[in-house]
């Protein structure tokens, strides 16, 4: 599903395209998606502009004159610019036209993700009230992992991929975080060193930070703005199970920890 990395480039992409420009109408195809969409979103949104385009965790936060759009890609949408009168594709559920002859076009097969209107502070909704700080700011720090995983009972690596604690470390990120800090990811979060929470942050704001210049992680069916993400290419434990290790050439495991598959080496990560 889209990350951080993906939905903040996908913010990056179209905010130029988008910001500053007026809707003269909203189409809505497909009402029903996580979450149904206002039924008079188009009456709403009809002559207002968009003010500025942010992230907030794994949602993009659209802000118009006179409220916010809260826009999450679900588990494999999509968001598209084209130019006004283009053919319609199979999910294409929201349309967005602006006044400059482009329009914004929302596209989701599983209908996971969600659009929905509001007049209040956003970062008070109840989606986005719970959740924990941004990794690329100077608030995540290792001082802060460490206090909070002193009242935990959880492997590092769920405790680094709970949104409550910190957003945005989704399974592939946590995985090559922490192969880049030589954490274990099976190992407690309680039994971690602060000075090994610093290597663990500075692998996490790194990892993130090449994934967003390398346009994301191309998983499936999602891509952003057209524009496959490379950093697949630059994986270096996830998805290699049973490959040499890119330091010590050895084996590459796989587990499952919660539910997920994590990848590590157990030579290098201790």
């Amino acid at each position: 599903m889209p990350e951080l990395p993906e939905v903040e480039t996908t913010a990056r992409g179209i905010g130029p395209h988008v910001i500053g420009r007026t809707l003269v109408a909203v189409c809505v195809h497909q009402p029903i998606l996580r979450y149904p969409v206002a039924e008079d979103l188009s009456q709403i949104l009809a002559q207002q502009t968009v003010v500025s385009l942010s992230r907030r965790g794994k949602y993009l936060l659209m802000q118009c004159e006179r409220g916010h759009l809260l826009i999450h890609l679900g588990m494999s949408g999509c968001l598209r610019m084209q130019p006004t009168g283009h053919r319609l594709r199979k999910y294409d559920h929201l349309v967005w036209c602006f006044d400059h002859g482009e329009d914004l076009v929302f596209n989701d097969p599983r209908r996971f993700g969600l659009v929905l209107w509001t007049t209040e502070n956003p970062f008070q909704h109840r989606l986005l009230a719970h959740l924990g700080v941004e990794p690329l700011t100077d608030s995540f720090h290792a001082e802060m992992l460490y206090a909070k995983a002193k009242t935990r009972k959880q492997s590092v690596k769920q405790f680094i991929m709970d949104h409550k604690v910190v957003v945005g470390v989704g399974n592939i990120y946590a995985s090559e975080a922490l192969f880049m800090a030589a954490i274990d990811p099976r190992r407690s979060c309680q039994r971690i060193s602060l000075a090994r929470y610093e290597r663990l942050v500075m692998g996490i704001k790194q990892v993130l930070a090449a994934a967003i210049d390398q346009g994301g992680t191309t998983l499936k069916d999602f891509s952003s703005n057209h524009q496959p993400g490379y950093f697949q290419q630059s994986l270096q434990v996830y998805g290699r199970h049973d490959q040499p290790c890119v330091h010590c050439g050895n084996a590459i495991r796989q587990v499952h920890l919660g539910q997920r598959n994590s990848y590590f080496c157990a030579h290098c990560q201790r």
